[in-house]
């Protein structure tokens, strides 16, 4: 089984809001996942610390597990500093 960390879509419409989550990637991208690792509000401020929260410890088991981060996930990851 393949798993991959992506961001599944929450909120209204035209007012996105992603949760971080685990999940086998044949899954759809609002279906089922493992776990949820965090959250992701691009409508926030940069600088605000409620923009991107995600628990870097079960990042880090994910990622050590072989869990494939997507390339948006990638950038936040970098942006954080969380790495396997």
């Amino acid at each position: 089984m393949s798993v991959k960390i992506r961001l599944a879509r929450r909120g209204a419409k035209k007012r996105p809001y992603y949760k971080v989550v685990v999940s086998d990637s044949r899954s759809p991208r609002d279906g089922k996942f493992i776990e949820v690792i965090g959250s992701y509000n691009p409508l926030a401020v940069a600088e605000s610390a409620d923009r991107v929260k995600i628990d870097a410890e079960k990042a880090k088991k994910w990622l050590a597990n072989g869990a494939q981060p997507t390339d948006v996930v990638a950038r936040l990851f970098k942006n954080l500093s969380i790495s396997a």
